[in-house]
């Protein structure tokens, strides 16, 4: 093949084309491809829609999942164009290798607790409950989602604030089940609220999530109760979205739509704060 085929295929292949006068611009069919948080799943798929139908031409492709995993799969050489996680700690390590620009929060989440229908459980009484021998606490799995790095952060602002006494953190940390988003960790249910699920059928009484999860999930499975966890020992979860260099145009303006635009709206409209 002739060497400007070539060429051209690349231009292609990545989304973009040259006019005469030597610019770059997006291919009338670009693909941009994002991996996101699985708990961004429903406002990135409404901002990933909502995009599409206002640039014609343009496919955003998603794959949801434990950013520590997806984070994983990039750095082992899949191409990825837009890469949304649940910290900041996890893209910004794919920037140091030089591939990436720069790491941005978009979103805040907080963290909240699922309980079992009928147990008796407040605000105020959470902390004693969460370490009651008998209550099984489902977690995430740290280092892999960090919802389970948020919550084991969780268990040590509990005994740093005095809300309860020495060696707190390890017991909860050591009683916390693992129960999902690890990479062992058993396939969420297509079209069910994982967290909600685990409760819901006895493997979890009490199960520490983000906030928007467990509203989706209280809305899933009706009998379930969403806890507020107190401020002294809660958690800011900050999202961190980053742009592949090189990736094509349409890549950089959806990110720009998730940290300002319709996409946002969606973010604020699932109950995510801004960052």
């Amino acid at each position: 093949m002739p060497p400007s085929k070539v060429l051209g295929a690349a231009l292609l292949a990545s989304g973009l084309i040259t006019g005469a006068d030597g610019a770059q611009t997006a291919s009338p069919d670009a693909t941009v491809s994002v991996f996101a948080a699985g708990s961004l799943r429903r406002p990135i798929t409404q901002a990933a829609q909502a995009f599409e139908k206002a640039n014609p031409g343009t496919r955003i492709a998603l794959t949801f999942g434990a950013s520590g995993l997806l984070r994983d799969r990039i750095a082992a050489g899949e191409r990825v164009d837009v890469f949304a996680s649940a910290n900041m700690a996890h893209p910004q390590s794919l920037a140091a290798g030089g591939n990436w620009g720069s790491t941005v929060a978009f979103a805040r989440n907080a963290l909240c607790a699922l309980a079992r229908p009928g147990l008796k459980v407040t605000r105020d009484t959470l902390v004693p409950l969460l370490l009651d021998p008998s209550i099984k606490l489902g977690t995430s799995t740290p280092r892999a989602d960090p919802s389970g790095d948020y919550a084991f952060e969780l268990f040590e602002k509990v005994e740093r604030s005095g809300a309860a006494p020495a060696g707190s953190a390890k017991s909860l940390a050591d009683k916390a089940l693992q129960l999902t988003g690890g990479p062992n960790s058993p396939a969420p249910p297509a079209g069910r609220n994982v967290y909600g699920m685990l409760v819901a059928s006895g493997q979890a009484d009490v199960f520490l999530t983000y906030c928007t999860n467990a509203v989706l999930a209280v809305n899933e499975e009706p009998g379930l109760q969403m806890i507020d966890v107190p401020p002294a020992i809660n958690v800011s979860a900050d999202y961190g979205l980053a742009v592949r260099s090189g990736a094509p145009q349409p890549a950089q303006a959806f990110a720009d739509d998730l940290r300002s635009g319709t996409g946002q709206q969606a973010l604020r409209r699932a109950g995510f704060l801004a960052p």
